[in-house]
């Protein structure tokens, strides 16, 4: 599971079948599969029957050199490489991602996929329940926006704790993106990241800093928006129309 070869740093073996061929299911089939961190190759196995090439990238040295003996006559390409150094950019024609990604380093590998310039038609990645569930969740949050804003998402299959070897100490869940162009600029998500500058409090106190709070408060209203909102409260489009408010 892990880019390092460290239990301590997120390393935790899936074996069920069944929860594996869920996940290469929910990537699809046909080209090219990019697999992050394939350690003993159990998702990697699935993936095979469902895709003409799999592109696996593994940091681990020694993983990366026996991966391949364990799948003779496959269209595999093992890269031992750090996955948020690789450049997706240099793929050819479509291709997808899927994974069973380490819990300390999901923000990244995420961040990574969805700014991706030649974007994959689509992402699959097992990864903690609680980021899961935050990404999906209605309300916002500065990570839940950053991803909305270049793809549609998904929740899928839970998985137990006890699916692991060693058991993490919480729950996965399988998160399915579908990336698209950006919704909102950039700039609109830099506004965004102050607006969550305190995420408890009021947006109208939190964007204070970039202008005097009456007048922030001023806009609000002429919006037919509460002034005690919260930025969780607010959805991208929301945040654009404040955006261009307060730029005008």
């Amino acid at each position: 599971m892990a880019l390092k070869n460290d239990i301590s740093l997120g390393q935790h073996w899936l074996k069920n079948r069944e929860i594996l061929d869920y996940i290469a299911e929910c990537a699809g089939s046909g080209g090219v599969c990019v697999e992050i961190g394939p350690g003993l190759g159990t998702l990697t196995s699935s993936l095979l029957r469902r895709f003409e090439k799999v592109i696996a990238v593994e940091y681990d040295k020694e993983l990366a050199r026996k991966l391949p003996g364990s799948f003779p006559g496959t269209n595999l390409e093992v890269v031992n490489a750090d996955f948020l150094e690789c450049d997706l950019g240099a793929m050819l024609g479509p291709y997808v991602v899927a994974g069973n990604i380490p819990y300390y380093i999901t923000t990244p590998i995420l961040l990574k996929l969805v700014y991706e310039e030649n974007r994959p038609e689509r992402i699959v990645l097992l990864m903690q329940k609680e980021v899961v569930e935050r990404i999906v969740d209605p309300r916002g949050s500065v990570l839940a926006l950053t991803i909305k804003n270049r793809a549609d998402v998904e929740a899928g299959m839970v998985v137990k704790a006890e699916e692991f070897t060693p058991p993490p100490k919480v729950d996965s869940q399988v998160l399915i993106l579908k990336p698209h162009p950006p919704i909102v600029s950039e700039a609109v998500i830099d506004f965004i990241k102050v607006g969550f500058s305190q995420p408890r409090k009021k947006v109208t106190r939190n964007l204070s800093v970039l202008m005097p709070r009456e007048d922030i408060k001023d806009i609000f209203i002429k919006m037919n928006m509460n002034i005690d909102v919260r930025p969780h409260e607010l959805s991208l489009q929301d945040w654009e129309k404040i955006y261009q408010k307060m730029h005008k």
